[in-house]
């Protein structure tokens, strides 16, 4: 690890089961972890990693800052996903909340991540690379299963790879659902499994779902990841093919991933 690592770390958790991974290992490896949960799904689970769990709204920021400043916070990560569609109706943001979205031109995810990362910064805590405490939950390129692509499931892959690229490059999402050379969907405010559900059922059967890193993808915020409730969606609507970005992406869950797309038919590979 390049960073100094202070002894006590701060996480800012969102839902599903990314937060608490980095939670488990962290604290295998001799880091106290104060955790603010800006989610209800995987609250059970943090507290047996975490010495203290707050629950706190995203909007509260600052409540979010004054707890850190209380727990003398000096390094946090950000990690799970705090849907944007809570920018659409501003519950329970603080008068500081508002005004800072106030003061950004687009609400789009890079520049709202930046803005918190600025204020923390203001505060003297350091946003980390969300990497470093799993790294080993990051994909080198192959396939993963036992089903191979076939080469026009190849063409749809290298069309895709290429088209949530360009649309990475203007953040407006880091996900595609191709057939047949054609474009089904892709990710906006909605979020992966979403924008699944929309290409696949226009598909009908056998589209591809590509993800990948920005062109300029900061790691401190917003690296793709995917898991099983990912594949559980393909499942639903027919979906057969996933396609991630070696070394880029984080699959949550690897082995139970790769048992439940050789069980489902399902490609997924890295590339």
């Amino acid at each position: 690890m390049s960073v100094m690592l202070e002894s006590k770390q701060g996480l800012i958790a969102g839902d599903g089961s990314l937060p608490v991974k980095m939670a488990q290992y962290a604290k295998e490896n001799g880091f106290e972890v104060i955790c603010i949960s800006l989610s209800n799904d995987n609250v059970k689970q943090l507290k047996k990693y975490c010495s203290k769990v707050y629950s706190c709204h995203p909007g509260e920021i600052n409540r979010i800052e004054k707890i850190l400043k209380d727990e003398e916070i000096k390094q946090a990560t950000f990690l799970g996903k705090v849907h944007k569609r809570v920018l659409l109706k501003l519950y329970k943001f603080d008068s500081r909340a508002i005004e800072l979205l106030r003061s950004i031109k687009r609400l789009n995810d890079d520049e709202v991540m930046l803005l918190i990362v600025r204020e923390f910064e203001k505060a003297g805590i350091t946003v980390l690379d969300q990497t470093i405490f799993i790294k080993n939950l990051m994909i080198p390129s192959g396939v993963l299963g036992k089903h191979k692509p076939t080469e026009a499931q190849l063409e749809d892959v290298n069309y895709g790879f290429w088209l949530a690229k360009e649309m990475g490059g203007v953040d407006v999402g880091q996900s595609v659902v191709i057939k047949d050379k054609m474009i089904m969907a892709v990710e906006a405010i909605e979020g992966t499994d979403v924008c699944i559900k929309r290409g696949a059922k226009l598909a009908k059967r056998n589209a591809a779902v590509i993800k990948v890193s920005k062109p300029k993808q900061d790691k401190r915020f917003d690296i793709p990841a995917v898991g099983l409730r990912t594949l559980k969606t393909m499942k639903r609507y027919k979906a057969n093919l996933l396609a991630v970005e070696a070394n880029e992406t984080i699959i949550v869950d690897q082995e139970k991933v790769i048992k439940f797309a050789d069980a489902n038919n399902i490609v997924i590979m890295a590339v």
